[in-house]
């Protein structure tokens, strides 16, 4: 009777904690349906850009982006839940080694920005360029290079006069463009009371020397002005960085001891 009990308590044993188990599924999963949730934005985008042919944006078209982010994350996800919900070791191992090198990679990029800040500075600019360059062309870049340009009240990378790289804004005598040496409306400074936007308002402004373009627009580039936000916003980088960082960390130390727990396990069994 005595021999009996001690085999039950021995076969109830487990060396898996259920609630690291169980947390790291819906951990997984939590994130699982956010990855599926921005692939269909993503393709949703692209579908409703039907006539967008241009190659040219295709590396930095915000629709792309999200889809490769997604399908990535969906990648990763659904190993963590699988692995998680059938104590499998090997899918466990490719969740934790993925998300190990999204984070390295992260770390490696916010590094590399912060002590080549040249290099940084410029590739962002190639970046923004083929932005201005395509304003035209791809919805998704225009709605991104206004949104960008209104929030950080800005006009261009460097300056206003950068939006000659566009056809349409191109400044040239040769242009026959109704735009031509203008800015979008987004690099306009609002009026006081106003409630209608006024989309012509910067019209001719790359004529202006930049004591007159300060009048109707921010003439300053996005670049010094993205700086001084950041600078003035240290804590809430650092907090978004943080909401970053933890989520991945957590999912890597959390299945890193299932998978301890799992071979512990199978040792007890052999």
């Amino acid at each position: 009777m005595d021999r009996q009990a001690s085999l039950t308590r021995t076969q109830m044993f487990s060396f898996v904690n259920p609630w690291i188990r169980y947390f790291l599924f819906f951990f997984s999963f939590l994130f699982w349906v956010f990855s599926l949730l921005i692939v269909a934005i993503g393709v949703y985008a692209k579908v409703e850009k039907a006539t967008d042919t241009v190659r040219d944006t295709f590396l930095i078209d915000p629709a792309v982006i999200l889809i490769v982010v997604g399908v990535v994350m969906f990648f990763i996800t659904f190993c963590g839940c699988i692995g998680a919900l059938r104590e499998n070791i090997r899918l466990l191992k490719i969740f934790s080694f993925s998300l190990t090198l999204v984070f390295l990679t992260q770390m490696a990029i916010a590094i590399l920005g912060f002590f080549y800040s040249d290099q940084t500075r410029e590739a962002l600019g190639k970046f923004v360029k083929k932005a201005i360059v395509h304003y035209r062309d791809d919805l998704d870049l225009q709605n991104l290079m206004d949104h960008i340009q209104k929030e950080f009240k800005c006009c261009g990378w460097n300056n206003y006069t950068d939006w000659s790289w566009n056809l349409y804004f191109n400044c040239t005598p040769s242009n026959p463009s109704n735009e031509r040496c203008s800015v979008p409306f987004s690099c306009c400074t609002p009026l006081p009371g106003e409630t209608v936007i006024n989309t012509m308002c910067g019209f001719g402004v790359q004529t202006q020397n930049y004591l007159d373009a300060t009048k109707s627009i921010y003439p300053a580039g996005c670049a010094d002005r993205a700086v001084i936000w950041i600078e003035s916003h240290l804590l809430l980088v650092g907090a978004l960085t943080l909401a970053l960082a933890l989520p991945q960390i957590a999912g890597i130390v959390l299945s890193l001891i299932l998978i301890s727990e799992i071979q512990k396990e199978i040792q007890s069994i052999l």
